[in-house]
């Protein structure tokens, strides 16, 4: 049977469902390994394309939205005052939103979801242990130098990112287990979250997942328990951070040399990681000021940069790609078009998890997430932040369509019993 018959296209979806899986598993740990299993997955899943499913897709606005600023971004190049190559640099930052259409159809039309949540989940506990591994014994075995200690492949940054997400998935589920009443396996759900949680605070802080914490707190009060809620999640969260902050000096040190820096940058424009961001973000509102509605075009960043540091010997003397702020970083580019379709596509994957249920909390966490993280980084481009987002949109998005139509045909049918999720 050819690869194009009924029986090729079958083994060819389960291979592009199998590496789904292999993508989500790989993402805590390789981005080599990730590259290559999305080309992998590409491949498998093209030939499979269900075009009429993922039309669909493309005109809601969850699905729809991601194409429209990558189409921008191709308009973009057209005013760019770039090299090609840069254009086509800037471009490549966005052709991942073009997976999300394909992965909602995919996971909607399969029943990949849970395996590829659970690999996940798996797979970053794994990380999880590793890291405290490396953490213990960085400074008594030799090749366990790195960086940093905690963090045994890839950055803080990303591992912190993972962590957060799946503590706050941990304890979604946890409510739910405790609700049905299979308490003792709601309390090893929360324990586990709370160790993810305590790596952050004692092992390796990433300081972007301290600002995402609370909100992430707040919103799980707000959904599980309303307004009151709220109260009870703001109370909860004061009192831990208080914990954290008396009982972790590494912590303490973390958040103490934010402000140090600042200071120094503020004070003599020193050259430090803290001082850098304000440096470019302070250059990224004037670029912005000076093309507004379309902005410089795709791929003009580096070239606006490097005109900016010139004569300068400070701070101000630094270059950058990256702006370190997502918004910015379009807006630079597309301008307030581009800023609107970004925020526009945030909301409308809001809008896609704001319903019950553990499987929309965990994508409203994705979506919440990347939202506040990239406002002190462009996590959207960003490798590993990046294919997450669009790959926990896409299967948890595809997953959500999928039990609200099994709800339909349900209700359309009384009389057939239908397990939507």
């Amino acid at each position: 049977m050819p690869a194009s018959g009924p029986l090729g296209r079958v083994r060819l979806s389960r291979i592009a469902d199998g590496l789904v899986v292999a993508v989500a598993v790989s993402l805590p740990w390789s981005t080599s390994a990730t590259g290559i299993l999305i080309v992998l997955w590409l491949l498998a899943f093209i030939p499979t394309i269900d075009l009429a499913a993922l039309r669909s897709e493309m005109l809601t606005w969850a699905g729809g939205l991601p194409v429209l600023l990558w189409l921008l971004a191709v308009v973009g190049m057209l005013w760019a005052d770039a090299s090609m190559s840069e254009r086509l640099g800037g471009l490549s930052s966005f052709h991942r939103l073009l997976v999300v259409p394909m992965l909602l159809a995919q996971s909607r039309r399969s029943e990949i979801g849970k395996t590829v949540l659970t690999g996940f989940l798996i797979s970053s506990v794994v990380l999880l242990v590793a890291s405290g591994a490396h953490a213990a014994l960085f400074h008594r075995v030799l090749w366990m130098k790195g960086p940093i200690a905690g963090v045994p492949v890839k950055d803080y940054i990303s591992q912190s990112t993972m962590f957060v997400i799946c503590a706050f998935a941990l304890f979604g589920i946890a409510v739910d287990a405790w609700r049905a009443r299979r308490h003792r396996y709601a309390l090893a759900l929360v324990l586990l979250a709370l160790v993810f949680l305590a790596d952050i605070a004692y092992i390796v802080t990433g300081r972007t997942a301290l600002a995402v914490i609370p909100i992430l707190a707040l919103l799980f009060g707000f959904k599980q328990l309303g307004w009151k809620g709220l109260v009870t999640a703001f109370a909860a969260t004061t009192v831990l951070a208080g914990a954290l902050w008396t009982s972790s000096p590494y912590l303490r040190d973390r958040v103490q040399l934010t402000f140090t820096q600042i200071g120094a940058y503020e004070a003599t424009n020193e050259i430090n990681s803290t001082g850098l961001r304000l440096e470019f973000w302070k250059k990224s509102i004037g670029f912005v000021a000076q093309a507004p509605i379309i902005g410089h075009g795709t791929g003009a960043i580096n070239g606006l940069f490097r005109q900016a540091v010139v004569g300068q010997n400070t701070a101000s003397a630094f270059s950058s790609e990256n702006p370190h702020q997502q918004i910015l970083t379009v807006m630079i580019q597309l301008g307030l078009i581009g800023a609107g379709l970004l925020i526009a596509m945030w909301m409308a994957h809001v809008a896609l998890f704001s319903g019950p249920g553990i499987v929309s909390w965990i994508g409203l966490i994705i979506v919440v997430q990347n939202a506040v993280s990239s406002q002190f980084n462009s996590h959207l481009f960003d490798f590993t932040e990046g294919w997450l987002y669009v790959f926990g949109v896409g299967v948890i998005g595809g997953m959500v369509r999928r039990a609200q139509a099994l709800r339909t045909e349900a209700a359309q049918s009384p009389g057939q019993m239908t397990n939507a999720e």
